[in-house]
């Protein structure tokens, strides 16, 4: 099928689907779930031969694919996401009437999003960004990853299965398979509204780039990773330096540090690092049994990042593993504050189970750094109760550098809820006001509309006076649920 086919395909569908009540977008999505359910063992075996991904892991990614369905049906049976306003006519205001203004969100229109190579089920075909394109009223051109093919056609699948029991056009969810050129083709197609990434850095940027260059420019929502820094402060040191090791590389090795949320630098007090948390650090990752990682060319991308740091001015390589085709070995570098400010290159992700421990002399110098990151997915700050409460600057300063802020744990493992942000300020998006975990995620791919002094018959329901679905709606600058 042709581009112009499949994009004609997909504005057909729109134009039924957009008008779709809310419970029957929500019946669709929980229907995809139990789809994809139905498959059963078929898919976990195969996304394991396809990703190396253990079984376990790949579990706990179905259930999680699973939820967020659920999740976003039950944000659009509540309705409180069109953030539907009216403002009532005041046909007498002087020394200008006021019309009658009612306002919400509305679908952009057909969505090309691109499957991640490190969650074959969570981030790719039925996964948070078209979960939340399809919740938002937006029909999906799905291109899937080349890392798990077989996956993806069967959750493909389950998704057909779903629109033809709950009676849709097919048009809704398209399945496109291809290279770099059809990604490209797909981005720059007129009839594209939106574009979602998961990925790398330099195919984030490459996308986002190509849909700026289109005569109308389209909205890109790159994730594009980051090394989410962790701040360690002296105090929090004292006696704890084996246990802030170790929970430092449990996140560093979980999924053989495959995560974008994956602790790349952790800055530590110079005078405790040379002790017991460096030492306890670098046992954890050493005794670390090395395994396979997604597939042989991010391995290889892997060990070739490692190989400029061991020539790197000022680095010094506490662990470096010898280079294997899919296996892949635990790293860890060392470098001081002073090095770090000099080489802007070291703030650069290295995409596997590696971290740089980054002294600093004293507090000052510490903020020195934090004013110098780049934009993250997350920044952590372990410190004492009272550290933390004299930390107002450091803290200002992370603000502005990142998507969510931890105060203790680690960065890896990102609830699927609706205060999560997982998106953060450029390099680690592409637009920082949006976030593709959580039922947020849904806004990245609907616009505000208003109709101005519109006959009932031609307003949607949420926007009516009677308010059918008993939605939440600001009228008049009060929010109620009351008809107007």
């Amino acid at each position: 099928m042709s581009f112009d086919a499949i994009f004609t395909k997909a504005d057909m569908a729109f134009g039924r689907y957009k008008k779709l009540h809310a419970a029957a977008k929500a019946e669709l999505l929980r229907t995809i779930a139990k789809e994809i359910e139905q498959l059963g063992d078929e898919l976990l075996e195969t996304a394991h031969q396809e990703s190396n991904l253990p079984l376990a892991r790949l579990t706990g990614e179905r259930g999680r694919t699973i939820n967020q369905l659920r999740l976003f049906a039950s944000l659009l049976e509540e309705g409180s996401w069109l953030e539907a306003t009216i403002d009532t006519a005041i046909p007498d205001r002087t020394p200008i009437p006021r019309p009658d203004l009612r306002r919400m969100l509305i679908p952009l229109g057909p969505v090309v999003v691109f499957g991640a190579s490190n969650f074959p089920l969570a981030f790719s075909t039925a996964g948070g960004d078209t979960a939340s394109a399809l919740a938002a009223g937006c029909p999906v051109i799905y291109k899937e990853h080349p890392a798990h093919p077989k996956t993806s056609q069967l959750v493909y699948r389950a998704i057909q299965k779903a629109l033809q029991r709950c009676e849709l056009p097919e048009g809704i969810f398209q399945h496109v398979s291809g290279g770099t050129d059809v990604g490209q083709q797909l981005v720059q197609h007129p009839q594209a509204k939106a574009v979602a990434f998961t990925g790398s850095f330099k195919g984030g940027k490459a996308i986002f780039d190509l849909a700026c260059q289109r005569p109308v420019p389209i909205p890109v929502f790159a994730e594009m990773g980051s090394v989410n820094p962790i701040f360690v402060l002296p105090e929090k040191t004292k006696g704890n330096g084996e246990q802030l090791a170790t929970q430092a590389a449990q996140s560093v090795l979980l999924g053989v540090g495959q995560f974008c949320t994956c602790p790349g630098l952790v800055f530590y007090p110079a005078s405790e690092a040379n002790h017991t948390f460096l030492e306890t650090f670098a046992e954890k990752l050493r005794d670390a049994p090395a395994e396979k990682m997604l597939h042989e060319t991010i391995c290889s991308n892997y060990y070739q990042d490692l190989k400029g740091l061991h020539t790197h001015e000022g680095v010094e390589m506490i662990l470096a593993p010898a280079e294997d085709v899919l296996t892949g070995g635990a790293a860890l570098a060392k470098t001081t504050a002073q090095q770090w400010l000099q080489h802007p290159t070291l703030q650069e992700e290295v995409f596997g189970p590696y971290a740089m421990v980054v002294t600093y002399e004293n507090q000052e110098e510490l903020e020195q750094v934090a004013g110098k990151l780049q934009g993250q997915l997350t920044c952590t700050i372990w410190g004492t109760d009272n550290e933390l409460k004299q930390a107002e600057k450091l803290v200002d300063t992370l603000r502005e550098k990142c998507g969510r802020l931890l105060f203790s744990g680690v960065p890896t493992g990102v609830e699927v809820s609706h205060a999560m942000t997982h998106g953060g300020p450029f390099p680690a998006t592409t637009d920082s006001r949006s976030t593709s975990v959580g039922t947020y995620a849904i806004k990245r791919f609907a616009r505000p509309f208003t109709f101005q002094s519109a006959p009932q018959e031609l307003l949607p329901a949420e926007l009516k006076d009677d308010n059918p679905d008993k939605v939440w709606r600001t009228i008049n600058g009060q929010l109620t649920q009351d008809s107007i």
